[in-house]
């Protein structure tokens, strides 16, 4: 809750990155800036790229989803706040803003927890933050005419060096089937003997 002046949508990544920006805009935000990069971006590469577009504007409010789609790292929201020295608010599900605040409710184990924090700030969302709108046609017409500014990686002076490296993703061990008891005694006796959890 509070009013945004202007609303910009930033990404890293290849050029046709530009749709997911463009779909923002199509969604509401006014522009986009796209960080042009055709390599692999880890968490840390994505938080120097967005510091990078961030100190060279005037924003009072970073808001980002608390991980990404392709390694749910759950990393660059926190690694920017540091990079940037600002103060970060994570898992948040209600933002308020006041003047020169933003007060964050996030759920927790057993209820909810709510801060408040200086801006400019980096608060990272969570699903229950709110339910994202759908594109209108008009919107994606409107989008198409938005500006979007694209800045290669390198006009940035920031070394792509991936600091990340998977090694390895494997399925989680496939489980025993269950087996069917005939009567308590059983049950309690496969507890105790072969599970031994009691």
């Amino acid at each position: 809750k509070g009013d945004a002046s202007e609303v910009v949508v930033v990404g890293v990544g290849p050029a046709d990155a530009a749709t997911q920006l463009r779909y923002g805009m199509a969604m509401g935000a006014d522009s986009g800036v796209l960080v042009t990069y055709d390599g692999k971006v880890d968490s840390d590469l994505a938080a120097r790229a967005i510091a990078a577009v961030y100190e060279k504007g005037d924003y009072g409010l970073i808001i980002m989803g608390k991980q990404s789609i392709d390694s749910d790292a759950n990393q660059t929201g926190q690694l920017l706040a540091e990079r940037l020295g600002l103060p970060q608010a994570c898992f948040a599900s209600q933002v308020e803003l006041g003047d020169g605040t933003a007060k964050v409710t996030r759920e927790v184990d057993g209820g909810l927890e709510t801060i408040q924090i200086s801006t400019p700030c980096v608060i990272t969302t969570d699903l229950r933050l709110n339910e994202p709108r759908y594109a209108s046609l008009p919107g994606i017409m409107k989008a198409k005419k938005k500006p979007m500014e694209e800045i290669p990686l390198s006009e940035l002076g920031i070394e792509p060096n991936v600091r990340i490296t998977v090694r390895k993703m494997t399925p989680p061990p496939g489980r025993a089937a269950g087996r069917k008891v005939a009567d308590v005694a059983e049950l309690v006796s496969a507890l105790q003997n072969e599970a031994k959890v009691i």
